[in-house]
């Protein structure tokens, strides 16, 4: 395998292992955040709140957090890979 295609699979495997986490953190965020919402109702519709709001705040939160990462991570993976040419 040559030099450049371990710097690629390298900066590939930052980014997605990156994007991943971020999907994963943003997601728990944002449901604990759309799920503050539901606090003060009665239980039952604090339960029925909390199923409505879920698919919802795990979805936007795990795309941005996937976005967010992947990009971090590819920079950060650039930066890792990067020569010096002097």
């Amino acid at each position: 395998m040559t030099k450049t295609k371990k710097q690629i699979l390298i900066c590939t495997f930052s980014a997605l292992s990156s994007g991943f986490f971020g999907a994963y953190i943003s997601s728990q965020i944002t449901l604990m955040l759309h799920s503050q919402r539901c606090q003060n109702q009665p239980w039952g519709l604090k339960q029925m709140c909390n199923a409505w709001v879920t698919p919802g705040a795990m979805w936007q939160g795990s795309t941005t957090g996937l976005w967010t990462g992947t990009i971090l991570g590819a920079f950060v993976g650039g930066l890792v890979i990067r020569q010096d040419r002097y």
